[in-house]
């Protein structure tokens, strides 16, 4: 792996971008050619694999060789795909620290096929593995026993009685009881000792409960991490459960890494998705409403991810957010069906706008029943687009003009992958939703970069740098100082710069000026640089969370929290003027 990366940084330092933009503009079109002709598609997936893009990106070889198992699977060819899809099992057990994907549903799927082919013994194995994984990373016992069964009864078919009644034995001792909806009764105790909503302090991880509403499709398999699919479905809200390690490293989206010989999703070391349970809209609301009780302040943080992201990830993300800022408020998350693959960009491109339509009316939903006297949007990459789409919608259809009051708090355009011309005309409709905008930007986005090719060279609204887009209205950060991440665009989350900066944007609504790190640029007013290495980020991060708690609203009341809390004189004298200049009046 080492090699690889030093492959894509060679690239990177000889200056040749162009060159891997212009090798993914037709990567990111092979999902829909596969859906309307696999025998074409199968050849250009072969070759996709065989390219240097592939042995350079893990992730990108990774959605290939999945994209393989589709075609194949088209073509009727099942042993082809069989054999396929282990392969690709196998791939996410080794690489899943890099890919930070569940290796689980791919097991499971590996193991289905190698099973409708009668492949008794291939079969038994990959459920072996699919079983160690679903122990060690403390999943419901109504899973393990699904997958207890499937052994017990290939052990029969294998010819081995005694296996096979030693894991019906096992079943017996499991709890079989149907998926409970998560109970917020009686957790103000917890909430007196943990301000931040986290609902366990046991095991070594906390137990965070994201409230969720979704327009993929559901799959019929009952583990969280394929409970939702890719397909288009109806409209549906419930409550996914996730897992962060008390050892958690802020902007870290934590998997297990085989370095570390880790090989499997553990809750006290990994941010791990351990439930998926639908619920009524009406039940939804109440217990919304009700959470509000065991919490500091009525406020929630709605987040939209972007392209490439399957539900159990953005599920994952909207928790760890929410976790790293040590956000009081509720965590939402609106999920669209993204296919979850590189090689999906376009079909996510169609996917996206009808979900804008089902967002807008959940938007009047959050507004009119959360409960929340505060609601703050975040959207990623593509998932921008629905979120653009929806608000212009929302507000036209309630006729906002400028001086009215904002319906939300902080509409925060993360890395957007929208046509900059149109984003900046919908501004002005937009903008009076909000108290205030703020869009973060990259020169070094590839996500973008590719992007932008595809749409014929016309810029993005996230693409930093001479690019950074310019409007009154909204607060432009270019974060291009971060680095660069191939594909996954996420420097707003994976890096405690931006966390710090958000933080103190949901927080105190301050402006540019009054938070860490922000340079203004001398030729427009509008557009900020972030300067990498400024800020102490890990230990703000942690300074701002006491702050909240606290109720710090002036200089005064930083300093003697500061003075509590940070022992190293150095690191004090650096903080200091920070946080004075983001509570000065």
């Amino acid at each position: 792996m080492k090699k690889q990366i030093v492959t894509v940084l060679a690239f990177s330092l000889l200056g040749l971008r162009a060159v891997f933009a212009q090798e993914l503009v037709p990567l990111f079109e092979l999902e829909t050619l596969a859906e309307r002709d696999p025998a074409a598609a199968l050849p250009q997936v072969e070759a996709a694999l065989q390219s240097e893009l592939a042995t350079a990106d893990l992730r990108t070889a990774f959605d290939l060789t999945s994209l393989r198992v589709a075609v194949l699977t088209g073509l009727g060819r099942p042993e082809d795909a069989a054999i396929t899809a282990a392969m690709l099992a196998g791939s996410a057990l080794s690489h899943r620290d890099l890919l930070r994907i569940d290796p689980a549903p791919f097991l499971q799927d590996a193991a289905e096929r190698a099973q409708a082919l009668g492949a008794f013994e291939d079969a038994f194995d990959l459920y072996e593995a699919l079983l160690a994984e679903m122990i060690d990373g403390a999943r419901a016992d109504r899973e393990i026993a699904d997958v207890l069964r499937q052994l017990a009864q290939l052990a029969r078919e294998i010819g081995d009685e005694a296996v096979a009644e030693a894991y019906e034995a096992r079943i017996a001792g499991l709890r079989l009881t149907a998926p409970q909806t998560p109970n917020f009764a009686g957790a103000a105790q917890i909430a007196a000792q943990n301000p931040y909503g986290l609902r366990g302090k046991t095991g070594g991880f906390a137990t965070m409960d994201v409230f969720y509403a979704t327009d993929r499709e559901r799959t019929g398999k009952t583990a969280p991490t394929s409970f939702y699919g890719a397909g288009r479905g109806p409209l549906e809200v419930g409550i996914a459960t996730v897992t962060v390690p008390h050892s958690h490293t802020p902007g870290v989206l934590e998997a297990p890494a085989i370095y570390r010989l880790e090989f499997r999703p553990n809750p006290t070391k990994h941010v791990v998705l351990q439930s998926v349970v639908p619920v009524e809209a009406d039940a939804f609301f109440n217990r919304m409403r009700a959470s509000f009780a065991d919490r500091p302040e009525r406020e929630a943080l709605l987040f939209v991810h972007g392209y490439n992201v399957n539900f159990a990830n953005a599920a994952r993300r909207a928790a760890q957010l929410a976790y790293d800022m040590r956000y009081p408020g509720l965590p939402i998350l609106y999920s669209w069906p993204s296919r979850g693959r590189t090689t999906g960009y376009v079909a996510d491109t169609a996917a996206v706008r009808l979900s804008a339509r089902r967002l807008t009316h959940f938007l009047d939903d959050i507004v009119a029943q959360s409960g929340a006297d505060v609601i703050h949007l975040v959207a990623h990459s593509m998932g921008n687009r629905a979120l653009t789409d929806a608000l212009e919608l929302m507000a036209l259809r309630r006729g906002v003009k400028a001086g009215d009051t904002p319906v939300f708090g902080q509409i925060v355009y993360a890395a957007p992958d929208v046509d900059a011309g149109l984003f900046r005309a919908m501004m002005p409709t937009i903008a009076p939703l909000a108290q205030r905008m703020t869009l973060y930007a990259s020169e070094q986005d590839w996500a973008l970069s590719v992007s932008r090719r595809l749409h014929g060279n016309v810029p993005r609204a996230g693409i930093g740098g001479a690019d950074t887009l310019s409007d009154e209205r909204v607060d432009s950060i270019d974060m291009s100082q971060l680095g660069e991440d191939m594909l996954a665009h996420s420097y707003f989350a994976d890096d405690t710069s931006a966390i710090a900066d958000m933080m103190t944007l949901l927080w105190q609504n301050a402006s540019p000026n009054r938070r860490c790190g922000l340079q203004q640029q001398a030729a427009d007013a509008s557009v900020w640089l972030y300067q990498s290495g400024v800020c102490a980020d890990r230990n703000l991060v942690e300074l701002l969370a006491h702050m909240r708690a606290a109720k710090a609203q002036t200089p005064a009341e930083a300093t003697a929290l500061l003075r509590e809390k940070v022992e190293d004189a150095e690191l004090a004298a650096t903080l200091a003027p920070v946080l004075e200049n983001m509570l000065s009046d």
